[in-house]
Order: structure tokens, then sequence, then C-alpha cells
């Protein structure tokens, strides 16, 4: 806390500061050069760190060491530069007061008027995949202190963050100075920069020490787009990406209508389902559950394969629904998908004889993936008065070897194989969930009701007449062996669900009387 409070008379009046003295320390050097050489051509006198301070030396233009203002050398490979009462001074001097303007003369400190300032690639040096050491040295602190020193001291300095500003200050470079207006605009901008690094860097060490060790959390999130309404129409709804995002929300639209709230939503679940898969894969999802999942099999294009097999499951639902594929969308599976009713074609790159096809719908969607996909590190689901926050479903052991056989005989290869299908395509239907399957692709899906009788019976039904043959996952255990019966009796050969249910022996019990093979997985796939 300051120990020294001032009237309101003791304030001068401060509208337009000259720029002559300005602080300059980035880590992003675009548009450097061109701004240190208009500041230099004002008669502004620039005081620089390290690789900033040779790259204006470079370019032929004068610039001031920090050290030759501190008196003091940068110091423990580069950690201490510019935290010294010389520099800070001249940040945090409030020209406005008399006694300041006293203090600083009789100290021989100048004040600066600009500073800019941005902070190490930390969150960039993550998402590289950077060592733990590394990751650690990429936490600025002489860059924070200086940002946050001047945008608190706004009404005498302008803060400047983001080499998108540098037209602001080259325009107040014309125009005799900074304004009033302008240094606070700037200011709520750094304290936005600082929050955002702070938060990145809190979020790294959430992830490497764990959820509860960390008492508060924040996430930094940019607005990207307003949307015409949420769920609903009389809902307001905006979309916020992450700086270091790779999902839905930093897609590239390259055709189609607005996407909506919920086509980013029913976009973001095909793509959970269909990123599931290493082999080319397919689904399509209608109000975030999965109406078709499928793997190519045969030959062929294979994403055209996976496409139409995924259909197939049910065309029904499928119309109007959204498109998720792991591969990039072919000519093949752009014949296949156009005279559907679809509104939403997600995938990491379209072919260029597929994109005029599709593009030619001119209400379908179709997105892009940014380069290198990934699902997000945490899950944060808003609930009245808190969040939960819960790390994502990330059990990918979906082959069968861990798997143990308690009913019937061992499966054949071909039946294991689809088992392992299913198993890990139920992961993406809503709880309670029933997958059918046969030959990599799903035959019927029973998701979202409230008890596990009604799932199996739903899975049945939409499988029709595909449900003899077929296999059988639940993303839990069977409390009774209702649902099972209900399996059995519609022809399913082979059932995989993760057991552990107090009545285990009953459903077991049921399978054996039917000559069904079951597995437990011993894990479980809710989704809610």
């Amino acid at each position: 806390m300051s120990g020294t409070t001032h009237d309101l008379a003791d304030y001068r009046e401060r509208d337009v500061v000259p720029i002559r003295r300005a602080l300059v320390s980035v880590s992003d050097k675009t548009g450097l050069v061109e701004l240190a050489t208009a500041l230099v051509g004002a008669g502004v006198e620039i005081v620089s760190t390290g690789s900033t301070a040779k790259t204006i030396a470079a370019a032929g233009l004068a610039v001031t060491e920090v050290a030759a203002v501190t008196g003091y050398p940068e110091s423990l490979d580069g950690r201490v530069r510019t935290l010294h009462p010389a520099i800070h001074a001249g940040l945090l001097a409030d020209l406005r007061l008399e006694a300041h303007e006293k203090e600083l003369a009789d100290s021989g400190i100048a004040p600066f008027e600009l500073v800019i300032s941005n902070l190490y690639p930390f969150v960039q040096t993550v998402a590289s995949g950077a060592p733990v050491h590394d990751v650690i040295e990429q936490i600025d602190i002489g860059g924070p202190a200086l940002v946050r020193a001047s945008a608190k001291n706004h009404a005498n300095v302008a803060i400047v963050t983001s080499p998108e500003s540098y037209p602001q200050v080259l325009r107040a470079l014309t125009l005799g100075g900074t304004t009033l207006a302008q240094r606070q605009r700037l200011a709520g901008e750094a304290f936005a920069h600082t929050a955002a690094y702070d938060t990145a860097v809190a979020a790294w060490f959430a992830q490497n020490v764990g959820l509860q060790s960390v008492p508060h959390r924040t996430y930094d999130v940019t607005l990207k787009q307003e949307l015409r309404y949420g769920e609903n129409s009389h809902q307001t709804a905006a979309l916020y990406v992450e700086a270091d995002g790779r999902g839905i929300a930093q897609a590239t639209q390259l055709g189609g209508k607005e996407m909506s709230y919920n086509n980013y939503v029913d976009a973001d679940a095909a793509l959970r389902a269909a990123y599931d898969f290493d082999e080319p894969a397919v689904a399509i999802i209608k109000h975030a559950n999965p109406c078709g999942i499928a793997v190519a099999r045969g030959s062929g294009d294979a994403i055209a394969s996976a496409h139409a097999r995924a259909h197939a499951c049910d065309p029904v639902s499928a119309y109007g629904g959204v498109i998720a594929a792991n591969r990039s969308i072919t000519r093949a599976a752009a014949e296949s998908i156009k005279d559907i009713f679809t509104e939403v074609v997600v995938a990491p790159g379209f072919d260029d004889d597929a994109l005029p096809i599709l593009q030619a719908k001119k209400n379908l969607r179709l997105l892009r993936l940014p380069e290198g996909y990934r699902r997000a590190s945490e899950e944060l689901r808003q609930v009245s008065g808190g969040a939960l926050i819960q790390s994502p479903d990330t059990y990918d052991d979906f082959t069968s070897e861990n798997w143990q056989l308690v009913a019937g005989a061992p499966a054949d290869p071909a039946t294991l194989a689809d088992l392992e299908f299913a198993w890990r395509a139920v992961r993406s239907v809503k709880s309670n969930a029933i997958l059918l399957a046969h030959e990599g692709a799903s035959v019927g899906v029973g998701m979202g009701q409230v008890n596990r009788v009604d799932s199996c019976q739903l899975a049945v039904s939409r499988a029709g007449d595909r449900a003899a043959g077929s296999v059988a996952a639940s993303d839990a255990f069977f409390p009774f062996a209702d649902g099972a019966q209900i399996l059995i009796d519609a022809g399913v050969r082979a059932i995989v669900q993760p057991g552990g249910s107090i009545r285990d022996e009953e459903v077991i019990a049921a399978a054996r009387e039917a000559g069904v093979t079951m597995y437990f997985t011993g894990e479980r796939h809710f989704f809610h």
C-alpha cells in the first residue's frame, strides 16, 4: 500500500503528454525497427534491453542500454535487467504532483512517457512441447513489472503491449503526444495482457501439479465473434477463443452460412467422436449425440466409405446433422455428402476437387481445422455459483488385451475388432449409452436415456434387422440383467461393458445361458 495520500488539489491536470523518452523491451519484434525509426526521427530517446537494443542498434538507430541508466549490468543470464529504481521511478513518478517531479529531479532520474513491452513467449514455448526447464525460463518477471507499473501510472505514461497498437504511437508523435483517453485504453489492454499471461502460467502449473493443488483458477479467452443467438433465438451468445487453442473455435470457415451456437456444439461433439479413431473415420452428430460413426473398410476411398457407412446407421436422424472426418474430405466423399441435407462439415482439410462440390451448397458450412487439432487439456462446465473442472476422458486403452472374458467363448478376431470399435465409439454417446456395431460401423445407438433398459431398446429398435449378429458396447455396467437381455433377444452376439454391478453375476448368467460372449473392461465411459 502506498504510504502517502494526496488531496485532489495536489494534482495538476495532464491530458496530452509529449513523448520524449521511451523504454522499449519486446519479445515480439514485429514492426520494431519501423517504430524505433519513427521515435528517433521525432527526437525521442530510446532506452532498451538485450536483443531489443541490439535490433535497434543494428538498424543504425541511437539507443541507450538499460545498464547505462541503472549503472548495473544485466545479470543472472538476463533474469535481472530492468528491476532497478532508476527505471521504475521513471515509470511510476506521477508528474501531476510537484513532489514527485522534485524527487525525480533530486535523484537525477528522467521520466518515461512511453513504454513498449510484450512478454516472453510462454504460451508458444508450452505449445512447442519444450522441456520444463525451458518453460520455466519463459516466465517473465521484469516485463510484467514494467507493464503493470506503466499501466498504473497511465496518467503520465502510455504503455503499448502489442504491435497492433504501434500505429497509435505513430499518430501520437505527429499530434504532439498521447491523450489521457488513449493512455487509459492502452492501460486496460496492458492489464488484460498481463492477466492473460499469468493465467497461462497458472494453467500450466495446474496441469503439472494437479487441479486440486491450485486454489484459484482463471481462463484467458478472447472474443472472436458475436453469434446471431444462442441455443434459442431469445438467447445472446458469442464465441471466445483460447490463445493456444487448436480446436473447433480456431477452425477456418470455407463456405456456407454463419456458424451458430448449436453448430459449434455439434461440430465439437462430432470431432470428439471422429478423432477417437486412428484409422479414417467419420462421425455424424445431431444434438451432440452420434447418429452414426464408422471407420473405413475395404478398398476404395476411405473417407467416402466411412461416411456412407456412418450415414447408413440412421439416415433419418442424419438429416440436418453435422459431419466430422479425421482425414481430408475427398471428391468421392464430397459426392457422397452433397445430396444429403447437412448443416456442417468439419475436417482437417478439403481436397481441391472436393471443395467446389460442397461450396456449391450455399448454406452448407464448411470448416477446416487448424493444423495439429487437439482436444482441450481440461474440461470446464459452469454450474450455478461456480464451475466444475476435470481432466478429459483420455482413457485410451480400447484394446481387448486387458479385458476379462466373463461369459461365452473367446471372440474371434473379427468379432473382437468390432467390440473394440464399439467400446471406442460408445465414449462419444451421451449416457446412458448403448452402441451396436458391425464391421467397424455403428448400426444402432441408444443415448441419453434415464435408464439403461430404454437405451438398449432404443439401440435395438434403430438397428432393426441389423441388430442380429452385431456386437454391443455399454458405457457403464448393467445394473440388472434386463438391459442385457434385450440385446441378447435381438441377436447381439457379443457384449463389452465395464462390469462392477452388485448384480454382475445375474448379467453374466444371462449371457452364458444364451451363449453370448461378454467381456468386462474394468473402466467406464460416462459422458453427460
